[in-house]
């Protein structure tokens, strides 16, 4: 019945077999989810047909992610919805680590999964939640100025010519812009710190009429309560009267931070906001009514006040993290904390992505089979968040939505490893004398896995 709802936003009705092919192939068992593995799961007795069919379904017909994804938020949202009303839309980016520099975007940048620089590719995502559950509703690639300015690559690619440089939070604003106009429920927008700082970003947020609760940095600088910029200075006799705000040496801003260190053993509070694994998820925290100072002294009027959230868990030397967030002046701190902290929501999607639906096992290099794919992994995605929803939280774990098959004899996909190499030993007894030293030269055969392994 999932499926079935969801074949009309593929504008033809020969997409609606392989669409479900790979919707299967994403939910089967199996160590790697691109086309050719999943090809092998779903048809072992015509892999290199059903190979060629998902092939083109996913790199090179023209179905819209964006319709797609909308019938999949049509059936999803309000399963999530039964547990309680959207609290949150969650902005984050997720990289995918990637060999060679010819895969779409692909460069040397920060790759979270990694936790450091290296070659990947970074997707921008934004998910709705509430305390239920979380879905992906809007995902784009974000490529790198280098990528950009190069004709080639974006032409082997299939990189649409209207795609121009954005930064990420440039992409999230246009996802939250999209997700408005399609009628998504308001919600109050999460995002780390390498959006929270931004303040354009924060802008934005703001003029789009919804309110944030997002990370900064401890060197981001804030006005105290009961602070702010000094007025423009007096009308001179000539020329325009002066209209911006001022800061002296004595009257200025102050780090975040240093903010932090300065409160009052009392500010601190110790809350609780969710149960862990293991135990219930606490810390202390301090909320403090500020104004934010980026670039005030070029405006004519203070910012408006706004929280700054503040976490120093106990036996820390120091704060360890900061939110600035646009709810309410009247918001209790638990309230805050508890919002702020449901970011954690879009980690799990990612880690369900990734782990279980193979969100970054396409092989592909073009724009659009990456799009492509990362839609129907939001789609598998969603039927398991309705599934999921079909049981009680204390129901007793189940067994796979689908067995896993097994694979067609002697099936090892290209480019994976031989499990059992001969020795090379082995071949030389087998040769004329005269032929063992350059038998050592000679790459052997590899031979195919039984059909009782697994992928």
């Amino acid at each position: 019945m999932y499926v079935e709802e969801l074949k009309g936003a593929l504008g033809h009705a020969d997409r609606e077999a392989p669409f479900q092919s790979y919707c299967t192939g994403l939910l089967l068992p199996g160590d790697r989810k691109s086309v050719e593995p999943m090809a092998a799961l779903v048809a072992p007795h015509r892999v290199q047909a059903a190979h060629q069919s998902l092939h083109h379904f996913v790199a090179k017909a023209n179905w819209s992610d964006d319709a797609l994804l909308a019938g999949v938020r049509a059936q999803v949202l309000p399963t999530i919805e039964q547990h309680g009303a959207i609290r949150a839309w969650i902005l984050d980016d997720s990289g995918i680590p990637k060999q060679g520099t010819h895969s779409v975007g692909v460069a040397r940048q920060y790759c979270g999964q990694l936790g450091k620089v290296d070659n990947c590719q970074v997707v921008v995502s934004l998910s709705v939640a509430n305390d239920h559950a979380s879905l992906p509703i809007a995902h784009r690639l974000y490529l790198p100025q280098e990528w950009v300015d190069d004709p080639v690559r974006r032409r082997s690619t299939g990189v649409p010519k209207d795609v121009t440089f954005q930064t990420k939070p440039e992409i999230a604003l246009d996802q939250i812009r999209a997700a408005l106009a399609a009628g998504v429920s308001p919600a109050t927008v999460l995002a780390d710190a390498a959006y929270g700082v931004n303040t354009d970003f924060r802008d934005g947020v703001s003029e789009l009429g919804l309110t944030y609760a997002v990370g900064i940095q401890s060197s981001t600088t804030l006005w105290p309560r009961g602070k702010q910029p000094l007025p423009p200075k007096p009308r001179q006799r000539r020329g325009r009267p002066p209209s911006r705000l001022r800061r002296t040496k004595t009257h200025k801003p102050i780090s975040v931070g240093d903010l932090a260190i300065r409160l009052p053993r009392k500010a601190w509070k110790r809350v609780t906001w969710r149960e862990g694994t293991n135990t219930s998820l606490t810390s202390r925290f301090a909320a403090v009514r500020v104004r934010s100072a980026h670039r005030d002294d070029n405006r004519s009027s203070p910012r408006s006040e706004e929280w700054c959230l503040i976490e120093w868990p106990a036996g820390e030397p120091e704060p360890t993290k900061y939110w600035l967030s646009t709810l309410p002046a009247n918001t209790s701190l638990r309230a805050l904390v508890n919002l702020t902290k449901l970011r954690w929501r879009i980690e799990r999607d990612y880690q369900d992505l990734k782990q279980e639906l193979g969100f970054g096992h396409y092989e592909g290099r073009g724009w659009r089979g990456f799009h492509h794919h990362t839609t129907l992994c939001i789609a598998a995605y969603g039927f398991l968040i309705t599934e999921r929803a079909a049981f009680p939280p204390s129901a007793e774990s189940r067994a796979p939505l689908l067995p896993q098959p097994s694979l067609p004899a002697g099936f090892r996909p290209r480019g994976a490893p031989d499990p059992n190499p001969t020795p090379r030993r082995h071949l030389d007894h087998d040769l004329p004398h005269r032929n063992r030293t350059r038998s050592r030269q000679i790459t052997p055969a590899m031979p195919v896995l039984p059909a009782s392994a697994k992928q």
